[in-house]
């Protein structure tokens, strides 16, 4: 769980922010609570964000997938998104996360994919579906971020 994971991005995005000189590895991880959860990010890119979390470390008193630990990879993953679709200059920001819980996981990896529903220029909105390692679907989610410029003493500094 410790070892990181190297994540996918389209060419073009690697393009922008290497050019900026910020390490997009580092700007679109997990974060803390996603790190300490187990959160791996896989693929990147603003059309589709793939991510995995350990059941195991992240269940209720039931021994089931908290509903919060399904929230936690679902906003970690239309985050990513949005932050995507924003671009260099914008940070997204969560205004509003659902989620429905379909079926209870006791064990082994859940895998978040989340893919856009809108992409405008102030706003993003994500639907991310979780599923257990039989592909059955665990939970359904909506995210939808504000996009917001930011402050110029934060924007990456452009050579």
């Amino acid at each position: 769980m410790g070892e990181q994971q190297q994540v996918k991005f389209p060419q073009e995005i690697i393009d922008e922010y290497a050019a900026l000189g910020v390490d997009l590895p580092a700007m679109f991880s997990a974060g803390h609570l996603g790190t300490r959860m187990g959160v791996q990010i896989t693929e990147a890119a603003p059309e589709r964000v793939v991510g995995t979390m350990p059941v195991e470390g992240n269940t209720q008193p039931y021994g089931l997938l908290h509903g919060g630990a399904s929230a936690v990879l679902a906003e970690t993953l239309g985050s990513v998104g949005s932050m995507l679709h924003g671009g260099s200059s914008k940070m997204a920001v969560g205004v509003d996360l659902n989620c429905t819980h379909h079926r209870g996981v006791r064990s082994g990896l859940v895998t978040g994919v989340a893919t856009p529903v809108h992409r405008g220029r102030s706003t993003a909105t994500y639907e991310i579906v979780i599923t257990d390692e039989q592909d059955r679907r665990v939970c359904t989610a909506r995210l939808t971020c504000l996009l917001r410029d930011l402050p110029a003493d934060e924007a990456p500094a452009k050579d």
